[in-house]
């Protein structure tokens, strides 16, 4: 019988064009930063990486078409926070599970929460002011964000809930909806996803108040994290690592975290992810597993607390 060679013990993948499955549309910032790290992997492989736009459900579509994908290192997907462990607290029922049918690969980008508050419609100038106005406010404050149990609803929840200040959600579609409302006084405040509020609050027209990271961000170091305006252990960060289905190849899985360590040093690629909004990652795959073992406690807290539930 003649030996044939396996491409991933010898260490050849990819040798063909690898599909990168996108759980969300195009132009979000899941598949903006999903493109730049394509590209560098396929300046450093040679072989294309092929996205492919599976939005819909909360990133479901998408993380269930990485679940059911052959698993032979030529499917791959940016998987945020919601396949990794918030949506199993949030639906009822999901068609994939978390904890059996992804085989990470590496880290791959992650960005704070940012307060933010208009600067016509809000007096307050810094974040222990703003928290005193809103416990006086006769009906409490209101807090926006792109959906039922995104980062920034949850984030709004458990800082309501931790300040004691009652506080509205009011979902809408996105920044772009977000924005208006609250420059038109129709909206308190939001804790979203830095990079969609950058421009406004550069131009002075929205304030800045504290941002939910362990660090202060490298393009705004002005604003504080939530350890230093006193509110201890409110480190919540919206994150993604990029991962195959479960059974691909140890070889593979190796040569691809490898290769996407070495991205998230290059100085080139971090400046353009930074520009982009978030930070380049890098990591092993055991690495992304603990990080996934250690949050879950914490999201499936603050989804109880939002009492956000979806079938």
């Amino acid at each position: 019988m003649p030996f044939v060679r396996s491409a991933a013990a010898q260490g050849e993948w990819p040798n063909r064009p690898v599909r990168v499955v996108v759980p969300w549309p195009p132009g979000g910032s899941t598949d903006v930063l999903c493109r730049l790290l394509c590209e560098a992997m396929q300046g450093r492989l040679g072989q294309s990486f092929v996205i492919e736009n599976r939005p819909g459900a909360g990133g479901n579509i998408g993380a269930d078409a990485l679940a059911k994908a052959a698993s032979d290192g030529y499917t791959m997907a940016p998987l945020t926070l919601g396949a990794w462990h918030i949506n199993q607290f949030l639906y009822r029922s999901l068609p994939y599970d978390p904890q059996r049918d992804f085989q990470p690969i590496s880290m791959h980008w992650e960005l704070p929460n940012v307060l933010v508050v208009s600067a016509q419609h809000c007096p307050a100038n810094n974040f222990r002011e703003f928290v005193a106005w809103a416990r006086e406010r006769r009906g409490g404050i209101s807090y926006g964000s792109p959906g039922v149990a995104t980062t920034a609803h949850l984030c709004g929840a458990l800082f309501t809930d931790r300040l004691k200040i009652e506080g509205t959600h009011v979902p809408f579609r996105g920044a772009a909806q977000i924005i208006p409302a609250m420059l038109a006084g129709d909206l308190t405040c939001a804790i979203d996803n830095l990079p969609s509020y950058v421009p406004t609050i550069k131009e002075g027209r929205m304030k800045a108040f504290v941002i939910t990271g362990a660090e202060r961000w490298p393009t705004l170091p002005e604003i504080p994290i939530m350890s230093e305006v006193g509110v201890p252990d409110f480190v919540m960060t919206s994150w993604c690592a990029m991962a195959f289905p479960a059974g691909v190849p140890a070889p593979v899985v190796e040569k691809g975290s490898a290769t996407m360590r070495e991205i998230a040093g290059d100085p080139v690629v971090r400046e353009r992810f930074l520009r982009a909004g978030a930070q380049c990652m890098g990591s092993t795959p055991g690495e992304v597993l603990a990080r996934v073992e250690r949050e879950r406690p914490t999201w499936r807290e603050v989804v109880r607390i939002s009492g956000a539930r979806l079938e």
